[in-house]
């Protein structure tokens, strides 16, 4: 155990001196430039010199919670619509192109509404999904497949991407330092220039994408029905590629109108980090992201989840190994409780070596698998979840009942300093290792200062991990890992 212990001290302090070594010899805080445009962009960049190269991340601050029930979806369809091009990119004469697109939108939005007011086909549909599928054919002759992906292939790009939370939209790219004024270009222009083209075709490989996400999978079908039923008013309940009835109802000009509204600079944050001169820059930015209008500042959800009343549960039929799921109601970041719940996280959940991995797995042998994790997002009060396979012929009310019995303990007895001490530097030495990567870097503080409201969480976050005791988890395992706090949501293989 002594030899464990200095190697992940070992560990720790090389990860540590790596990455000290990286930035020069600065710490963190030290290291992140800061700068905010007239419009409200936020820029955060780190200079590192290490290779001729940089990260970038684009985080907007608005997801899947800030829909409402006219447009569950729409943020995650926009990420797909994104990709689509601009008046410049992804065209080959976007003045035809355009006389093209307003034909498809009318046409597409007769469809729409004919359908939402029929519930279903008509002859007058049948019609409109005919003109509807010829204008789609005649428009592909203007189409430049996966331009902007081409364009950052060919410069030296890699890990071009995006996606979409119920906190917010990011779009991820890393390329060679001197390709910083074509990022601003193609970033820029995807802002304030996007064009929505082939709508109505994405719109249907969105549905697909849900089916094989949740419909057919049975682990996203669980997730999907366990947050449901943990949340009953907050908005985090609902999937963030919405559900099977909202998808073929969100319009074109529902997504227009959203995506003109928020993804815009009031609600943006940039992080560069790698080979870049931080003022240089910032008058890149500036340059092409400076006039672009401010926006509308996303609003808060209003919406509180009440404190749950007593133990929920739900039983889903599908034809798969049987599983569990158990969540309970915690608060998220920058609560005491929120770092503390980052400690039991590891605790119970963290590899071979933790608690309900050892009990479950190796000595109990009642399941396959368990793992620990928070959902859905962490902008609001979220889930601490814990997840199960039973080991055949092991049921899962074998497996909740092992699980309790440790929850138990945790909330009984404080954790021995020993076992305390290696979870904190298993998550230092893993924090410091995202912070090796300039895509971590730039993604991290991209993520803190949008979610958080400030990107200094990241360097704060080891001394409040310090300063959490024992006593703190076994109170907030008491507190909330209670049965009154729970729900419970079992998947039986078999029909419904």
């Amino acid at each position: 155990m002594k030899v464990k212990r200095l190697f992940s001290l070992w560990v720790a302090l090389t990860a540590a001196l790596a990455f000290h070594a990286h930035v020069e010899g600065q710490t963190l805080a030290e290291k992140v430039r800061e700068f905010q445009l007239n419009n409200g962009l936020r820029l955060l960049v780190v200079e590192r010199r290490g290779s001729p190269t940089f990260s970038a991340h684009i985080a907007i601050g608005v997801g899947a919670v800030h829909e409402t029930s006219r447009n569950r979806g729409v943020a995650h369809l926009l990420e797909h619509m994104l990709f689509k091009g601009t008046k410049t990119v992804g065209t080959k004469d976007y003045r035809r192109e355009r006389r093209l697109l307003e034909e498809i939108e009318k046409i597409g939005a007769a469809l729409d509404e004919l359908r939402f007011r029929a519930q279903g086909e008509s002859p007058e549909a049948a019609a409109l999904k005919d003109r509807l599928a010829a204008l789609q054919e005649e428009h592909k002759q203007f189409v430049v497949k996966d331009e902007a992906a081409r364009i950052y292939a060919e410069n030296g790009g890699v890990g071009f991407n995006a996606y979409t939370s119920r906190d917010l939209t990011a779009y991820i790219v890393s390329l060679p330092s001197n390709k910083l004024e074509l990022w601003a270009f193609l970033e820029s222009d995807r802002m304030k220039n996007a064009v929505f083209r082939e709508f109505y075709t994405e719109r249907e490989v969105v549905m697909e994408e849900r089916r094989r996400a949740y419909d057919s999978d049975p682990q996203g079908l669980l997730m999907e029905n366990l947050l449901a039923a943990a949340f009953a008013v907050h908005p985090y309940r609902n999937p963030i590629i919405g559900w099977e009835s909202d998808i073929p109802f969100l319009t074109l000009s529902k997504t227009r109108d959203f995506h003109d509204k928020y993804y815009a600079p009031v609600n943006t944050v940039i992080s560069l980090a790698g080979d870049v001169d931080a003022e240089a820059a910032y008058r890149m930015v500036e340059r092409y992201f400076g006039a672009i209008p401010p926006g509308t500042p996303v609003p808060p959800v209003v919406a509180v989840e009440p404190p749950q009343r007593g133990e929920k549960r739900l039983e889903i039929h599908f034809d798969a190994e049987p599983r569990v799921m158990i969540a309970f109601h915690k608060p998220t970041l920058p609560s005491r409780e929120d770092y503390a719940f980052d400690l039991i996280d590891m605790i119970l959940g963290d590899g071979r070596t933790s608690r309900l991995y050892r009990s479950l797995v190796v000595e109990k042998r009642l399941a396959t698998s368990v793992s620990t994790s928070t959902l859905p997002a962490s902008r609001y009060p979220n889930l601490f979840v814990i997840s199960a396979v039973p080991r055949h012929p092991h049921t899962a009310a074998e497996v909740e009942k092992a699980v309790y019995e440790e929850l138990a303990r945790l909330a009984a007895e404080p954790v021995a300093a020993e076992e305390l001490e290696k979870v904190r530097t298993r998550l230092r030495v893993d924090r410091l290792r995202r912070l090796k990567s300039n895509q971590s870097l730039a993604g991290m503080l991209s993520y803190f200062q949008t979610v958080a409201g400030d990107w200094r969480y990241a360097t704060r976050y080891d001394d409040e991990i310090a300063a959490i005791s024992a006593e703190d988890v076994r109170q907030a395992a008491a507190t909330y890992l209670r049965g009154g706090n729970r729900t419970v949501a079992v998947l039986k293989r078999g029909a419904p």
